[in-house]
């Protein structure tokens, strides 16, 4: 986690004064699911220890600012009460609407002044656009909370991180990434049901089993906004309609898609089996079976990369290699277009694994590739608050 104590001393250094509070929100990790969210469907995600710290203190003057310790192009005068979805572009455009769907959902917010710090890389699969809208929704609404207006709970955050991201910055996304962000818990994942909104912790220790979950995030960026991600989420709301299904998790059985035009039927096909391994992988799981889960990471990726088709050669290459050398199984994460391959790797052959994917991305020139391994953590919390003395200042 990046240091809160430094954010709040670069803040001061900013903006003259200390803010009021800094919460961390985690990116996450899918372990399965994937492109099923939008479709009423099932996700099995983590949260991780990376992730994004919000700085903020409240003004009066009805002005937000937004700057990031990372990234240049600080969002100065923008009028909270201007706000509106598109007005703000760039990375500056998530803290904005996280502000707006604040504000829009009711809660006064005359202003403030925010300060963003993240050790999670951006277009890397691993929902740090989720993790940036949910940690200053959850900041603002904190300082803003009031008797009559008390502080939403983690669905509810959740939910307006969301639509943030949706309505604001215009990228149809589900709810995977933020209810991961807000509801994670150490030593789980966690089983979410996208048409009830229903939660269920499943356990997920791989050092107990003996085993690593290793992210290799392949040095390719992704930009989910451009185009093709929601071309793949109207495809599948296209092949809805043409079942006369309300979303594609009312269909069970591949063998319903037959009378699909392609590529609906591909696409179809991905979301309807990948929410059976979804189930799967939960079984598995309740029964302390891990290591089985392989197969189903292996499967899932090569449903995405041929009938979802939004896999990329460097992905390809790394879970080949990855299996190769003795991997259990593996599967890009997120998106797609980009970001990371998730790899399940027995303790004993992280070494030739590793040794094998970089060799294979070596000869690709895929230089910017990293290796880290990941485990549950804990979701969105405060972790520094200024003093009442300091925290009663309003710049």
């Amino acid at each position: 986690m990046a240091d809160p104590a430094a954010l709040a001393a670069w803040f001061a250094e900013s903006y003259g004064r200390r803010p009021d509070l800094i919460w961390h929100a985690p990116g996450r990790v899918n372990l399965i699911g994937e492109h099923t969210d939008y479709n009423d469907g099932l996700v099995l995600p983590f949260a991780v220890r990376r992730g994004v710290l919000a700085a903020a203190a409240l003004r009066t003057d009805g002005l937000l600012d937004v700057r990031s310790r990372q990234l240049a192009g600080g969002v100065t005068a923008a009028a909270v009460a201007g706000l509106r979805p598109g007005a703000v572009t760039g990375w500056a455009g998530y803290p904005a609407g996280a502000a707006w769907a604040l504000s829009s959902s009711g809660r006064p917010l005359t202003g403030a002044s925010l300060g963003i710090d993240s050790d999670l890389p951006m277009g890397a699969g691993l929902a740090s656009s989720a993790a940036l809208s949910c940690a200053v929704v959850s900041c603002l609404a904190a300082l803003t909370a009031t008797d009559r207006e008390p502080f939403p709970s983690r669905t509810q955050i959740a939910a307006l991180a969301r639509r943030a991201e949706a309505e604001f910055v215009g990228m149809p996304c589900g709810i995977m990434d933020q209810t991961a962000s807000m509801l994670g818990e150490p030593g789980h994942a966690l089983l979410l049901d996208c048409r009830s909104g229903a939660t269920t912790l499943v356990p997920l220790d791989p050092a107990a089993a003996g085993l690593r979950l290793l992210i290799v995030d392949t040095g390719v960026r992704h930009v989910l906004a451009d185009g093709q991600y929601a071309l793949r989420r109207q495809q599948c709301e296209q092949a809805a309609r043409a079942l006369g299904a309300g979303s594609l998790r009312e269909i069970s059985d591949p063998a319903d898609l037959a009378g699909l035009p392609e590529p609906l039927r591909r696409r179809a096909r991905h979301v309807v089996t990948e929410n059976q391994r979804v189930r799967q992988t939960a079984d598995r799981l309740h029964a302390g079976r891990l290591a089985d889960c392989g197969e189903l990471l292996t499967a899932s990726h090569r449903s995405l990369r041929d009938d979802f088709e939004v896999s990329w050669p460097a992905a390809d290459q790394v879970v080949e290699a990855a299996l190769a050398a003795g991997a259990l199984g593996a599967r890009m994460t997120g998106g797609g277009f980009g970001g990371s391959v998730l790899v399940l790797v027995p303790d004993g052959a992280v070494t030739e694994v590793t040794a094998a994917i970089r060799g294979q991305l070596g000869d690709t020139g895929a230089a910017d590739a990293s290796f880290r391994s990941v485990a549950p953590a804990v979701g969105a919390r405060p972790v520094w608050s200024a003093t009442p003395a300091e925290g009663s200042r309003r710049g």
